[in-house]
């Protein structure tokens, strides 16, 4: 079995994609140096270098990537070695130009950026296992390889292509999948507007249409998508893993919701031998460390609660959105170690040494164009040591408070034309009340709707549109069982297919809810309701209201105006043992606090006192013992409560009582005991 762990690396690891193939060789030595002086244990090497590794088909050059790994070696750096299939050579696609993917509008893109690749192209195919042959074969058992990179960030940027060969591929996903053309039919409902096919050789990919196309139709594309890339990582990855036996193999994540929505992570995350995520920050106004956890949180989760490793973020500024910030000093360690505190086994950055040329030129790295008297330089230095002293975590695992549902499918049905209400984003739902738990100090799993849910007191559902008949008995088994759930508004509703459910929303939450929703009532754009408790207090609510029928909940915040007046708009059901809350409007940020901390109350999960806002503190336990990540984000200092006492390992001071952490600093005890 391969390992799920870096071979060789014995310490956290700290590094990032390396590709010396820009720089004249004479500057290796220098990298090498420096990559000593950071303190770097492992680097990303050949992630985009085919065109130099065949440089013609059949030719291979392969004596740069030998010197450059065996110096790697004798200065004691693992590598994380690229397959480098995500852009084939310009001769490649000069003699197969059929293998560039083509949009839902007929256009076939052009060779010059990066993967641009036809997922179902039998010729991209042959290529790329031949490819990745001669690596394993060659590779394989070299000394400084620690794991397998295949390919990069699946899904980005272009995931589905609508050529011929993808719809005669999808055709046969289709008989898989389906069997017959009549279960096709049934599961798309073609009987509405008269789209029955007789035949599956009569389906094509959902291309551009006049008006909506079939949602069945449009969802299974999605799906067949996602699983046409799978399909090419399992063939590299096996092998890769017949070839260079005992080696793990990875393909690099981007499980941020503000950055990938094609990939089906959960699906992904069985695949891997070892889960590995990019994650770059957001520049939209938010408060971007809570992206960063919940990124982590939500990578860490499609690991199984396993260790995982972050194998890209930036040191600081990127440079691919409209504004790219710098970072704050101090703030490329907390981000960095937030990802630690949340179950990475290190932190890697894209990349090692600012490129001179290219679309990424002004992207930051570890080695910046200023070079080493730099503010960049210095804090890689000093994160490089502060990892370092961290290594005696490897193999804990973070400990989580609450689990938030989450499926890629849901989401990508939400997203198809002609729903309720454009403004309802279940991105912006998950953002939410994620913010909200984080702002209530509770670590957060994601989990599947259909996983064992039992370990958590509290279970919340941000947006669950698409909704299995399993995913509802699980949950109602949870309620009955003792558990506190928390959904909201528009879940529930439709089933694997996007057929909405039989008889009243919300389908299968219908019983552990203890109601019915008679009908949805958007609001406009600007429009607002207030919604009140029973002491007369009152909370905003927009974009959402429903007209929902108690059947053996209770109303606990009622509409105070709009259509929906004087009908309830939270609601609370006793079921067996547990609690099922349900909120039907869009709350703002004060209303989903007050929901969360009456749901906190019915799970009896003890309050975090004395913690400040954006301080947040994490815990990861194992056999070396268990450790408090405590971070702050403020401009002030600020004073932690230790449960124990214990050893800061950064510092190696003593800590006992209450942990104190400078303004924007992190601190890490290993708690005694």
């Amino acid at each position: 079995m391969p390992e799920t762990t870096p071979r060789g690396l014995t310490r956290l690891a700290f590094g990032g994609d390396y590709n010396p193939e820009q720089w004249p060789e004479s500057v290796w030595q220098e990298d090498v140096r420096l990559m000593r002086e950071a303190g770097v244990t492992m680097v990303s090497v050949g992630i985009f270098s085919w065109a130099l590794l065949e440089p013609s088909p059949g030719r291979h050059d392969f004596g740069w990537l030998d010197r450059l790994l065996d110096l790697l070696h004798e200065n004691g750096v693992r590598v994380d070695l690229g397959t480098p299939t995500v852009v084939p050579p310009a001769w490649f696609y000069r003699a197969h130009p059929d293998a560039l993917p083509v949009t839902a509008e007929g256009v076939r893109y052009e060779f010059g950026s990066r993967a641009a690749i036809c997922h179902s192209n039998a010729d991209y195919r042959v290529a790329a296992a031949a490819i990745t042959t001669k690596l394993a074969e060659r590779y394989g058992d070299h000394p400084a390889l620690a794991m397998w990179h295949v390919h990069n960030e699946y899904g980005v940027p272009v995931s589905a292509c609508y050529c011929d060969s993808c719809a005669a591929h999808f055709r046969r996903w289709l008989a898989t999948t389906y069997g017959t053309v009549d279960a096709v039919n049934e599961a798309w409902g073609t009987a509405f507007w008269g789209q029955r096919y007789a035949d599956l050789d009569q389906i094509n990919p959902p291309r551009s249409t006049p008006a909506a196309v079939n949602p069945g139709q449009a969802l299974d594309y999605k799906r067949f998508a996602d699983a046409t890339m799978r399909e090419n990582f399992v063939t590299e990855r096996d092998i890769l893993h017949r070839l260079s036996p005992g080696v793990p193999v990875t393909t690099n994540f981007m499980t941020a919701l503000s950055q990938c929505d094609s990939v089906d992570y959960w699906a992904w995350g069985r695949e891997v031998d070892i889960v590995t995520n990019d994650h770059y920050l957001i520049t939209d106004g938010r408060r971007t460390h809570v992206n960063l956890a919940m990124a982590a949180d939500l990578t860490r989760s499609v690991a199984g609660g396993a260790p995982w490793l972050l194998l890209e973020h930036s040191t600081s500024g990127v440079n691919w959105q409209s504004r790219n910030p710098a970072k704050a000093p101090g703030q490329m360690a907390r981000n960095s170690l937030i990802h630690v505190a949340r179950g990475s086994e290190g932190a890697m950055f894209f990349q090692w040494r600012q490129s001179r040329r290219g679309a990424e030129k002004f992207h930051s790295a570890m080695v910046p164009h200023g070079g080493t008297d730099t503010r960049v330089w210095r804090e890689v230095v000093e994160l490089g040591a502060a990892v370092g002293a961290l290594s005696e975590i490897r193999g804990t695992r973070t400990e989580a408070d609450v689990a938030v549902l989450w499926d890629w499918h849901s989401w990508w049905a939400q997203n198809l034309d002609w729903r309720p209400s454009v403004d309802h984003d279940a991105r912006e739902r998950a953002d939410a009340f994620y913010e909200a738990l984080y702002d209530r100090h509770l670590t957060v799993d994601f989990a599947h709707p259909e996983a064992d849910l039992s370990r958590y007191p509290l279970v919340v559902v941000p947006a669950l549109y698409l909704m299995t008949e399993a995913a509802g008995r699980n949950v109602k088994a949870y309620v009955e069982n003792g558990g506190t759930l928390v959904v909201s508004y528009f879940s529930g509703i439709v089933d694997e297919h996007d057929a909405v459910h039989e008889g009243a929303y919300p389908g299968p939450l219908r019983d552990v809810l203890g109601l019915t929703v008679e009908e949805f009532s958007p609001l406009l754009p600007g429009e607002r309701v207030g919604v009140t408790g029973p002491d007369g207090s009152e909370l905003g609510a927009d974009v959402w209201t429903e007209f929902v029928v108690p059947r053996g909940a209770e109303t606990v915040l009622t509409y105070a105006d709009g259509l929906t007046a004087g009908r309830p708009a939270v609601t609370r059901h006793r079921l067996g043992e547990g609690t099922a809350w349900y909120v039907s409007t869009r709350l703002g940020a004060d209303g989903l606090d007050a929901l969360l901390g009456w749901a906190v109350e019915d799970a009896r999960l003890a309050p975090r006192a004395d913690l400040p806002r954006d301080v947040e503190v994490v815990r990861r336990t194992g056999e070396s013992g268990t450790y408090l990540f405590a971070v702050n984000h403020t401009g002030s200092d600020a004073k932690v409560p230790l449960e124990a006492d214990g050893t800061e390992l950064l510092t190696g001071e003593r800590a006992a009582g209450r942990l104190a952490v400078p303004a924007g600093a992190v601190r890490v005890v290993r708690l005694d005991g």
